[in-house]
């Protein structure tokens, strides 16, 4: 398997080789395709990514992301919303599930859950359809038929193979756009015969904070996603904590929900674990399934033993939690 590596920008570059460690730690047999992209390399050169490094990534089974720094500049493009149009991972999968571990953070949910934000992910707000003037800025949201029935039959599938519940989450009471989008997770949900209800988007992000154990799969249009995923994590403990999938017919795309984090770049503190159970998702996706398995474990028995990085309330280093992930892998497998 051949896996193209971009690093990105600021803590990319920590925890994106920790991943690639526990890979190599469980056997997976894999060709490491490193891709240079982001703020870096468009400070340097003038271009954040080219031709050359999409063929790149399509000419790999998938794709292994750290973080992208994306500056405050109206002309710069951003890198993770083009390879996703690019390359049509139209599914944004984020998991979210509560851990049996202190964590100093007074969000962190009382009750146990696991539930998963299936995200659109290419068109909405974010799709690219903008326009900037002196006086006036304006984002077309547009929401088709195509991609609302595709993101509803990932949602209805994972629903399928977990509790049978969606729940569909818009704002139908004020746009349009999200009562077209709510017709057809509805018409697709009950075709696939998948129990579902829904919720205003703002009702949601209430109800998330209250009760998130009520929750199994909810299925979104992309901003919205983007927005209960960063809420979600607070309920996790942290977003070092949290991994993503970018899923398409042809090609996937992993990487952490966290961004590049450059107030902590370079310090050695970064939190590596998302980007490790980013890299477990890998291994589901590509049905390797006792390995997952077995970099669960490993993160599982890391955190119980209190070896944990400063976003968790921890002393440990970023490699401290790398060596002792892979170290207690290498025992499993003698």
């Amino acid at each position: 398997m051949k896996v193209a590596v971009i690093e990105g920008d600021g803590v990319g570059h920590e925890v994106i080789p920790p991943a690639v460690n526990v890979l190599q730690a469980v056997g997976l047999e894999f060709e490491i395709v490193p891709v240079e992209v982001g703020y870096g390399k468009w400070e340097r050169t003038g271009r954040a990514m080219d031709d050359n490094d999409l063929d790149v990534m399509r000419d790999c089974d998938c794709i292994l992301l750290g973080a992208i720094t994306t500056p405050s500049d109206p002309n710069y493009q951003s890198v993770l919303l083009h390879i996703r149009r690019e390359l049509d991972l139209y599914a944004n999968v984020r998991p979210f599930r509560s851990l049996n571990i202190p964590v100093d953070t007074p969000y962190v949910a009382k009750e146990p859950f696991d539930f998963i934000i299936v995200r659109e992910n290419t068109e909405g707000l974010y799709g690219g359809k903008e326009e900037i003037g002196e006086d006036r800025a304006t984002s077309i949201r547009t929401i088709t038929r195509k991609c609302s029935e595709r993101i509803a039959r990932t949602a209805s599938k994972l629903a399928k193979e977990r509790k049978n519940r969606l729940t569909i989450v818009h704002k139908a009471n004020v746009l349009k756009s999200c009562s077209f989008f709510r017709e057809v997770c509805i018409n697709v949900a009950q075709g696939e015969d998948v129990q579902y209800d829904e919720a205003l988007v703002d009702a949601m992000a209430y109800n998330l904070i209250l009760a998130p154990q009520k929750y199994d799969i909810l299925v979104t249009t992309n901003l919205f996603g983007d927005i209960l995923s960063d809420l979600s994590a607070a309920l996790v403990g942290s977003l070092g904590l949290c991994p993503s999938a970018n899923i398409g017919e042809k090609y996937a795309l992993f990487e952490p929900v966290h961004g590049s984090a450059p107030d902590i770049a370079g310090r050695g503190i970064a939190n590596p674990l998302a980007a490790i159970l980013s890299a477990k998702m890998m291994l589901e996706w590509a049905e390797e399934h006792e390995k997952a398995k077995l970099v669960q474990q490993a993160v599982d028995h890391v955190l119980e033993k209190g070896i944990k990085t400063t976003d968790l309330g921890g002393h440990a280093s970023t490699n401290d939690v790398s060596d002792a992930l892979v170290g207690y892998i290498a025992n499993l497998r003698k």
